[in-house]
This record gives C-alpha cells, structure tokens and sequence, in this order.
C-alpha cells in the first residue's frame, strides 16, 4: 500500500512539474517567457535640437535626456528606446542622445560623425525648430540650404551606419502654439523674452502684416517637411519618414513646459514618442 502511494505521489509531481515547464514564467498556465527579437536595432542614437535634448521636460530649464521622446529613460515619456528595450533587452544601456538645444540643420553632420563613432543599430533625427525660430521670416533658412545640411548628414550616416535604420521626423506644426497660446497671458508673456520671433513676435496682433509673417513660417515648415521626406526617399530602404505624424498632433497647453511655453513637457515629449515609434519595431 505504501508503494502505490509513493508511486502515486511521484507521478502527480511529475504532472506537475510538466504543467510548470509548459506554461513559463512564474508557472502560470498558459503564460510563456517573451523571446528577444533579435529584429530589433541593440544600440541607438538621436541627433537634433532642444525638443530631442528634453529641454524644458523637466522641473528645471535645461537638457533633460531622460525625458526626450527618443532615447529618454523616463517611464513618464515611453521613448522609442523604453519600447524597443522591452522587447530587445540588448539595447539597455546602449542609448546616446546627442541633440544640441539651439542646433539647425547645418549643425548635424556633425552630431551625425558622433552617431557614427558610437556605431549604432538606429539614429533618430528631428530638426527644423531653430532654422525657422530667427529674428525675422528674412533669417529663416533658405529650403535649399536646409536640404543641403540634410544630405550632407545622411550622407555621413549611410557611409558609416550602412546597415543602420534611420528614422527622419516631420517639424511639428509650430503654428499650433500661436492658435493655442496667444490668448494665454503667461504664454504671452514668456513669449516676450524672445522665443522665436519669426512665429511669436506680437502674438496678440492680428494686423496683415502678422498674420502674413505667422503664415509664411507655416509655408516654411511645410517646404522642410518636403524636403525631410524627399530626403529620407532618396536616401533607401534603411530610411523611414515619419509620413508627417509628428506634425499633425494637436497638441495642448497641457503638452508644453511652464517656463518657455514653447517646449514640450513630458506629456507632449510622450507624445511625440507615441506617433513617431516605427511600426515595423511595434509589430
């Protein structure tokens, strides 16, 4: 009697055991362990401005990478490298923001030799903010010259990143902080200080000459955003454009910073993560 209750004993232990193995982590029926795709770039960099540097996303006024849309570590933001980590646990640590608050188009060649130095799987580039932010429609950067600075830094991304992924994003609709803002008087006010003149200068104004100044800069952005496509086209397979999603979000007063009102917070930085993330890297 004893032997057929040992023997009983041990085969419902090895059921048991079985049923564990089949299903996964933490023994739950049905459940099973997530395998790494290995699809999935393992290093990545991000080259831009102050949107991509996080300026303004944090309680102080100054670059706050962990909050950026793109390499941010933030659980705040859910960057593009907190989704790519959850599904390719080789990227942790191997994320590197080189965006420059202030920087143009002229000045990402060079952010792109760093990208290349660091030899990484996937480079974000988001830049257009400052060539249209000037002291006056006059000083925006002519389209030509800013296709020019595009080429040349995907040029050195392609020479030195062959096999890397390059995602180009779309210059957000900065007209849209006029329409919402400037009825807004700390926005107003902090507009005052100088924040981008060509757009922001007199926001109160509804004169002809303002409202055609605020829409030459919508017909810049727009032009950018052509070439930031055209580009991206001709650069391959390896290049994917945003198709315009981060300039079509309506974004909120809710989504930018309290100091510059210009900026976006971590609500408008989560955001722009959200519609940007590729959907080949989501599938």
């Amino acid at each position: 009697m004893r032997q057929r209750w040992t023997t009983a004993v041990l085969a419902l232990t090895a059921i048991l055991a079985l049923a564990c193995e089949e299903g996964g982590a933490g023994g739950r029926p049905g459940a099973t362990t997530k395998p790494a795709n290995t699809d999935l770039p393992s290093s990545m960099a991000a080259i831009g401005d102050s949107i991509t540097a996080g300026l303004g996303a944090c309680i102080t006024y100054k670059g706050c990478g962990r909050q950026s849309w793109s390499t941010g570590e933030s659980g705040l933001v859910d960057s593009h490298y907190r989704r790519l980590r959850d599904d390719n646990k080789a990227i942790k640590g191997n994320a590197h923001n080189y965006a420059v608050p202030g920087s143009r188009a002229a000045d990402l060649p060079a952010q792109a030799d760093k990208a290349v130095g660091a030899k990484v799987e996937y480079v974000t580039l988001l830049i257009g903010a400052n060539d249209i932010c000037r002291a006056s429609v006059a000083d925006m950067t002519p389209v030509a010259d800013f296709r020019q600075s595009l080429d040349a830094t995907l040029r050195r991304l392609k020479k030195g990143l062959p096999k890397a992924r390059v995602l180009v994003v779309s210059v957000p609709d900065l007209n849209r902080l006029w329409e919402i803002g400037h009825k807004e008087r700390r926005a107003v006010k902090a507009w005052s200080r100088g924040t981008c003149p060509a757009l922001l200068a007199n926001p109160t104004s509804t004169s002809a000459e303002d409202t055609g100044r605020r829409a030459a800069v919508a017909k810049r952005v727009d032009a950018y955003n052509g070439q930031l496509a055209a580009a991206c086209k001709a650069y391959g397979n390896r290049c994917l454009y945003d198709g315009g999603a981060a300039h079509r979000v309506r974004f909120s007063l809710d989504m930018i910073n309290r100091v510059d009102w210009f900026h976006p917070d971590s609500d408008g930085q989560r955001k722009l993560a959200e519609v940007t993330y590729p959907r080949r890297f989501a599938a």
